[in-house]
């Protein structure tokens, strides 16, 4: 039965939303006027503060209401069917929720909704900044509630909505011409990559940072329009720091995910959608510097707009880049083309153009500094940093962009075929790395002159003792890798520069935060975040500028000549229960498990019989962890995620009693094939990443061998394809797992021990009398490659007959990669943010000062004042 009242009601939110953006907007741009500022009249203002009120509860009764599709399964809605399905946990619900473009559109309203009412909140006493900034947000809000408005008018459709019926979405599909009141039992259920806790946290907070970047820049649009040119500074400055660290920590949130779930054995990969995000934080940082620089020396106020404008902007780009569809195959992240394309172009040109019309037209008026900056001056070196970070973002956003100077050629009746590069690590790498070595000296010695007043005595004593630090170390460093602490010996001139920059980036900024620690500690923000950057970019140079293959292929085999060059060189080939020699480890698979509810850890899949639900499987023997028995023989049990199975890798150090077991994932998909997660091995000095290659296909039906038929008495010993078992008879079995016995069916099964390098092995064939044919359920070990058929019984020569067919061991190829001290970036991730946090509450606590400065001013009679002026 098909229930559209739910729908109804989720599309209604989104026209109640969007025409009360319309109204708060055209408000608050009446409450902005001059004009009705001096008159004191507060209608307009308040009318714009009711309505965003309005457009905040319907945003989130859409938000409720397309929840609650996707929680109930209401699959007559596109959106709940393409994306969920049955046997998603909540969690995962709730990723689904954002997996398509309409979801994530909603998330980022939201976090506007968000803002906005504290925005509202915090300039209740103080109206001045509350219009203008408000109005812009407005404004927003109605160009992204467009995006889900989903309304036709004749050829011009406004919006996708994510409440569209099945039936509407797609009504030439058979089954709804035989029956428009179809709903599917199932949904196709979320991408499995997605299926991971980081997809759940990091979506909102990358959307946070967006939504967050639009404080800033409305409070410069406001700064501009009122002619407030720079009063604007001091509220935005925190909101720009939260911006900063709500993105800052998306991007890397989404790193570790890629990190943890992908196969290519890092956590970046300069995808066009990764470098989206980038490029806008990168000038958001340099337009944060140039913010403080003039907070405290009144200069850069020209250059703050433009960056705050352009991080903007980029955000804007960001989002048509990855929603208009125009990367195509450029990237395996973005999403594809929902027609709204052309929406999405007039979204960014209309507040590009706004925004750089309005700057243009009160350029003049921007108040400037005559101020000289010497080179001994902490602001000199800020605007240079903001100089590099803008120059890196550039280098980036050019060749980014090469697919839309395609299309736009394309556009005006010009072929081009340009295309990324084809190693793009290697292209973006070779600029980036020297950007990253001019952040780490500039970080190092702008703080310190920053701090010191810009006196060149002074200068020159704070940058001694970092300076000899990061000599050290940096010798200490190279000798260690000469004695072989890396596997590779740090000669590469490039990376010795920018891990002696990088180093002396940290001293100076630690002796800065040494140094501050007894003034006040969140003074030492800067210095704080400065530092982890510093960490970042030595975590980044020893884990990819020095990783580690282990997994060589040194049998001078070649698995496969349809397997890429990297499989057959860098892969080592597991046999089941066959230990190999593979770096300094011993290594050895030991079979395929499988996630049951209930139960921690993963379930050897040799005790699960599936049935014909595979997120049902009923226990072939006891299953227990340590001591506890979690289920008994026969007991039905619930499969986690049964297109998911987990392969059993044991590690040992070869010089040391080291034994560790990893088990990572890999699942066929059929529209994906073989989707593979890696298992990591913490170290205090490096991760182990480990990660399936190449696996049998499940598919397939396994090439046995020829039935070998045995006559078995009761004790008699045999060999199984070099393997001694032993048949200890027979025994009846009242349920066969997946059969419904009825009165009169008989089962029996043959019961084999088998003796294995590593256990013994019990098979239990089993044969079936049901209605008076014959069945037989045959036991497979995968393990020793062996299938056991109880094919029939003499009873008159007390025999049983056996049947044997033997198939290749089961086998794995494996990739394992050290990444040394890859810790360093996360370490610094986390430094960064409480960096950005501390300066967030020192700009807050600065604020409060200074209204408690005000208050405590003496007030002078106003009559005093006349006469004095």
């Amino acid at each position: 039965m098909i229930n559209t009242l739910i729908g109804d009601i989720g599309h209604t939110g989104v026209i109640v939303a969007f025409v009360a953006a319309i109204v708060s907007s055209y408000a608050y741009f009446m409450a902005s006027r001059t004009k009705v500022e001096l008159s004191g009249d507060d209608s307009w203002r308040k009318l714009g503060r009711w309505s965003f009120y309005v457009h905040s509860a319907a945003v989130m009764v859409i938000i409720f209401t397309l929840f609650n599709i996707i929680y109930e399964h209401r699959y007559e809605y596109y959106y709940a069917w393409s994306h969920s399905s049955n046997h998603l946990p909540v969690h995962y619900m709730v990723s689904s929720f954002w997996e398509g473009q309409e979801g994530s559109f909603l998330l980022w309203i939201f976090w506007h909704v968000v803002i906005g009412l504290v925005l509202i909140y915090s300039s209740s006493k103080k109206k001045v900044w509350e219009a203008p900034v408000m109005g812009m947000f407005s404004f927003v809000q109605l160009f992204l509630t467009s995006m889900i408005l989903g309304v036709v008018i004749g050829d011009l459709k406004i919006g996708s909505s994510p409440f569209i019926l099945m039936r509407d979405f797609m009504p030439d599909t058979p089954v709804f011409a035989m029956d428009p009141n179809f709903v599917p039992a199932d949904g196709t259920g979320l991408n499995p990559l997605l299926q991971n806790i980081w997809m759940v946290i990091h979506p909102p907070t990358l959307f946070l940072g967006f939504a967050a970047t639009l404080v800033p820049f409305a409070f410069a649009m406001g700064g501009l329009w009122k002619g407030k040119y720079s009063e604007w500074i001091k509220p935005a400055l925190p909101w720009a720091h939260f911006a900063a660290v709500s993105l800052g920590m998306g991007i890397m949130m989404g790193a570790y995910w890629a990190y943890e779930t992908l196969n290519f054995g890092g956590y970046w990969n300069w995808d066009p959608v990764e470098n989206a995000v980038y490029i806008p934080w990168l000038v958001l940082v340099g337009a944060i510097h140039t913010m403080i620089a003039y907070n405290r020396g009144k200069s850069g106020l020209k250059a703050s707009f433009i960056l705050l404008i352009a991080s903007f902007i980029l955000i804007l780009y960001a989002t048509f880049l990855t929603r208009s569809g125009i990367l195509g195959n450029a990237s395996v992240h973005s999403f594809t083309d929902l027609g709204l394309s052309g929406q999405l172009f007039t979204y960014l040109a209309a507040f590009a153009v706004l925004s750089v019309a309005l700057l243009i037209y009160r350029w003049k008026n921007i108040p400037t500094t005559e101020k000289e900056l010497t080179t001994y001056s902490g602001e000199f070196w800020v605007f240079i940093g903001a100089i590099v970070l803008c120059l890196a973002a550039f280098q980036v956003l050019f060749t980014t962009s090469i697919p839309v100077y395609n299309s736009f050629l394309g556009f005006i009746g010009i072929e081009s075929n340009a295309a990324l590069p084809a190693d793009q690590i290697a292209h973006y790498t070779k600029f980036q790395l020297w950007a990253g070595v001019a952040i780490a000296v500039l970080t190092g010695v702008g703080q310190l002159l920053w701090w010191r007043k810009g006196e060149k005595g002074t200068f020159v004593d704070a940058i001694t003792l970092p300076g000899m630090l990061t000599l050290l170390f940096a010798s200490l460093v190279i000798v260690l890798s000469k004695m072989g602490m890396l596997h590779e010996t740090m000669d590469n001139p490039k990376f010795i520069i920018l891990l002696v920059a990088s180093l002396f980036a940290v001293f100076a900024n630690l002796s800065i935060i040494l140094s501050l620690l007894h003034k006040k500690v969140t003074l030492s923000g800067g210095a704080v975040a400065h530092m982890g950057i510093a960490l970042m970019l030595l975590g980044i140079l020893f884990s990819s500028g020095y990783d580690n293959i282990v997994s060589q292929n040194t049998s001078g085999l070649v698995y496969s000549r349809e397997f890429p060059d990297e499989i057959n060189r860098d892969n080592v080939l597991l046999w089941r229960n066959t230990p190999t020699d593979m770096d300094k480890y011993t290594v050895s698979y030991h079979g395929q498990f499988q996630e049951v509810i209930g139960v921690p850890g993963y379930v050897n899949r040799e005790l699960l019989w599936p049935t014909a639900d595979p997120y049902t499987s009923i226990a072939r023997g006891q299953i227990k962890v340590g001591d506890k028995i979690y289920f008994e023989a026969g007991d039905t049990l619930e499969m986690y995620s049964p297109e998911n199975t987990f392969y059993e890798v044991q590690y040992k150090e070869r010089e040391g009693d080291k034994v560790f077991t990893l088990y990572p994932r890999a699942q066929v998909n059929p529209n994906m094939g073989l989707l593979a997660s890696p298992d990591i091995k913490h170290f205090a000095n490096k991760d182990l990443y480990t990660h399936v290659s190449s696996i049998p296909d499940p598919n397939e039906e396994k090439d046995w061998g020829e039935l070998q038929e045995y006559d078995l008495a009761i004790g008699d010993t045999i060999i199984l394809n070099d393997y001694i078992a032993v048949f200890n008879g027979i025994e009846r079995v009242p349920q066969v797992p997946g059969v419904s016995m009825a009165e009169g069916d008989v089962a029996v099964q043959a019961d084999l021990k088998i003796y294995g390098e590593r256990k013994e092995y019990h098979a239990h064939p089993v044969m079936l009398v049901k209605n008076e044919m014959v069945g037989r359920i045959p036991e497979e070990v995968a393990d020793l490659g062996l299938r056991l058929t109880f094919l029939s019984i003499d009873t008159e020569n007390d025999k049983f007959k056996i049947g044997v067919n033997a198939s290749q061991k089961d086998y794995i190829i494996l990739k394992a990669v050290e990444k040394p001290f890859v810790n360093l970036l996360w370490i610094g991730t986390l430094v960064m943010t409480v960096g950005f946090v501390m300066a967030i509450v020192r700009r807050k606590e600065g604020k409060s000062t200074a209204k408690s400065k005000t208050k405590a001013r003496p007030t002078v009679p106003q009559e005093t004042r006349r006469q004095a002026a």
